[in-house]
């Protein structure tokens, strides 16, 4: 149930990207709205998949919180005017917490800077990068006009590490320059900007998209990958995302603006 004095109670949180892909376990948009509602935010959850959206909704709800879902794919500006104004409508006028939660790779078509498609390339750019400027864009006039607001993005640790595919790290990265352009530029209005950079996470975009490439089971592409987890061998979960975004949109986090938090079982600190 939705805890009254939880570290968001009273404060409305726009998640884009609170659906998920198929999978078998929990994404970091799906878990980071189920946190925010039972931490006693409105949450509003906007996803280019409705169905996906809503499902977040209903298991917000049947706990006892308080959701909508909204559509909005983040290549289309129209969308996210309208995705920010129904938030705006439906609770109450505020926007407290903006959290982006959208990124694509493999299965937009990301590839090796030199097998790299040029429409690919741009797909991914748009989706993981523009599509959170424009988001900003659209919602920091509401977070200036109350005086204050968090912004929490989620970029990835292939931004400062080996990630071999080129539009996902370059538009990583710019989140990451994104962040602290907001957290420079609009302090003076109370409004914090930070980023999460998630490691190798058991997520469904994360493992979904890499079985049965070269021949990988399931269970290769998990033991492949928490074979390089430093902190007990294991990759991190959705839940890992939700609590650090939790802090970092929480009043916990008042006086912190511009981190780029690794949030990776210690996986930035393997050198060589």
């Amino acid at each position: 149930m939705p805890n009254e004095d939880g570290k968001l109670s009273g404060k409305v949180a726009l998640i884009m990207g609170a659906g998920q892909t198929p999978g078998q376990s929990v994404g970091n948009g799906r878990a980071t709205a189920l946190l925010f509602a039972r931490e006693g935010a409105q949450v509003v959850a906007a996803d280019r998949d409705l169905d996906a959206a809503q499902a977040t909704v209903d298991r917000i709800l049947k706990n006892g919180g308080d959701a909508v879902a909204v559509r909005a794919d983040v290549t289309v500006e129209a969308d996210i005017k309208a995705a920010v104004e129904g938030c705006v409508s439906a609770f109450g006028g505020r926007i407290d917490v903006l959290h982006n939660n959208v990124g694509v790779s493999l299965a937009g078509g990301d590839a090796t800077i030199t097998e790299t498609d040029e429409a690919a390339f741009s797909r991914c750019i748009d989706i993981n990068l523009r599509g959170m400027v424009v988001t900003c864009k659209h919602v920091l006039p509401i977070m200036r006009a109350q005086g204050s607001g968090a912004i929490v993005s989620i970029s990835s640790l292939a931004a400062i590490t080996d990630y071999p595919y080129i539009a996902y790290r370059t538009s990583k990265a710019g989140v990451n320059a994104m962040t602290e352009n907001i957290a420079i530029t609009e302090a003076k209005f109370g409004i914090r900007a930070n980023a999460i950079m998630p490691g190798l996470m058991n997520t469904p975009m994360a493992i979904e998209n890499r079985v049965g490439r070269d021949g990988a089971t399931r269970a290769d592409v998990i033991a492949s990958r928490d074979s390089r987890i430093p902190l007990g061998g294991k990759m991190g979960s959705g839940w890992d995302v939700a609590k650090a975004a939790l802090f970092l949109a929480s009043d916990d986090a008042a006086f912190i603006t511009g981190v780029l938090l690794p949030v990776d079982g210690g996986q930035q600190l393997v050198r060589g």
